[in-house]
């Protein structure tokens, strides 16, 4: 991927991707009732978007650190998605 990847472009990525978790991370700090499923959306977004920009600035630890973001994210979004099926609906 490197190849197609200026390292400008790939800044402009990794700065996306920062800004995504760092929203994350505010949202759930000024919110009353977290949205769990749009948290973890944004935390994996952020994290594969930071990932992208390892590939051209590449940086072992960090990398290591956004895979296991991603991995813990998408458990979240995951575990939101099950919560919302198993919540009965309104009409019942």
């Amino acid at each position: 991927m490197t190849e197609y990847l200026s390292p400008f472009a790939a800044d402009l990525i990794g700065f996306a991707g920062s800004f995504f978790i760092v929203a994350a991370f505010a949202y759930s700090n000024l919110t009353a009732q977290m949205n769990a499923y749009w948290f973890n959306v944004a935390n994996f977004l952020g994290a594969a978007l930071l990932t992208i920009s390892l590939t051209v600035n590449f940086n072992l630890p960090t990398m290591v650190l956004e895979i296991v973001w991603m991995a813990i994210a998408l458990f979240g979004i995951i575990k939101a998605l099950m919560a919302r099926r198993a919540k009965p609906s309104p009409a019942e």
